[in-house]
């Protein structure tokens, strides 16, 4: 079988050091052949093969073959059928590793991914049966890119920090419908893609992402956003179309009266009664003090678990209008539309705010 290299440009070297064998219509029978027998007898020496494409072909199995090319850095197996990615490729000192559109379910992926794979910069999983965010991807802490959309994932872990040196993570296409709170420990990260989810709201840590320039949220379930989110002054692409705070923004409200604990407490922080560890117990002080302010500035009311959501919609970054999460005490707080006109363009503020229920 011949060999050669999908870029003409390339230099000899170049060429010496990549073996194409994609869109070839190999089965893994005939590839091991012609890995443990052509391979030797047109190349110097397995050892030069940085680079291997086999895809576009029809390969359930990888051939043991595989383990032999000692310093290959990029793998591509896209698009075969594959049903497991065997133990061989964590001995591989990959940089690249492509593994999108086949057939790999969680149990299918090899124990450990690390071994020679600390060096794995670059890991796409698209496109296959993975049920659950796999617990080996955790283990690759100098990752950069994961892909993992088209799948049925359910979760993001809640370990995800440890992942550190992410840049883009790309989880569309799949059933999530959490957002962990970890995902804010992503100091690196750059692109956070969950469209085409069931998502309903985002963490307030989203904000701790201060590198982050693409975020895309299309086709999902929010209802709104969090506040918060305008620390994000890279955002360059923020996509939310086709949810439902694009669509519909006011439902039916149902208030339910604040309880004789939260009016007693409401009560003690709004006349500054003064209080100590020796004149209330110790569950009384814990409620007192985990009372929030109410965010219209023109009272100086507290809440505790009785609020009242509130949408206020917001220019953001120059481009976007974005509905914010914010709570007031009661919905007497809300100002009337003429001081939201003002305040608007004083504030950069759009006009419109709603309640949700």
């Amino acid at each position: 079988m011949e060999v050669y290299t999908s870029d003409s440009s390339d230099t000899d070297t170049r060429e010496l050091k990549t073996l194409d064998y994609g869109r070839m219509n190999l089965s893994e029978i005939t590839l091991e052949d012609d890995l443990n027998s052509g391979t030797k007898s047109k190349l110097k020496s397995q050892k030069d093969i940085e680079t291997m494409l086999l895809n576009h072909n029809r390969l359930k199995i990888i051939p043991p073959a595989i383990k032999s090319f000692v310093n290959l850095k990029i793998l591509d197996l896209s698009s075969n059928t594959l049903t497991e990615l065997p133990e061989a490729v964590s001995s591989l000192p990959l940089v690249t590793l492509i593994a999108k559109n086949n057939m790999l379910t969680n149990s299918s992926l090899p124990k450990s991914l690390v071994s020679k794979n600390s060096t794995l910069k670059e890991l796409n999983l698209s496109g296959n049966l993975l049920t659950h965010f796999p617990d080996q991807l955790l283990e690759l802490r100098y990752l950069r890119y994961l892909y993992v959309g088209g799948n049925q994932i359910s979760n993001i872990s809640k370990d995800i920090w440890k992942m550190h040196s992410l840049q883009v993570l790309s989880m569309g296409g799949n059933v999530i419908n959490d957002v962990p709170d970890t995902v804010g420990c992503l100091g690196q990260l750059q692109a956070l893609i969950l469209c085409d989810n069931l998502i309903e709201s985002l963490p307030t840590s989203i904000a701790r992402l201060k590198n982050l320039k693409s975020l895309l949220l299309h086709k999902n379930r929010l209802r709104h956003l969090p506040k918060d989110i305008v620390a994000l002054k890279n955002l360059t692409e923020l996509s939310l179309r086709d949810n439902p705070l694009v669509v519909r923004f006011v439902q039916e409200m149902a208030i339910n009266p604040p309880s004789l604990m939260e009016l007693s407490a409401r009560a003690v922080k709004g006349t500054n009664t003064k209080y100590g560890p020796e004149d209330l117990p110790h569950t009384v002080l814990e409620y007192l003090n985990s009372a929030n302010c109410c965010v219209n500035p023109n009272c100086k009311g507290v809440f505790f678990d009785n609020r009242v959501e509130h949408i206020k919609f917001v220019d953001f970054c120059g481009k976007y209008r974005v509905p914010l999460l914010q709570y007031l005490c009661s919905s007497k707080c809300i100002q009337p539309e003429t001081q939201q006109r003002s305040e608007a363009g004083a504030s950069g503020y759009l006009m419109r705010k709603v309640l949700l229920g």
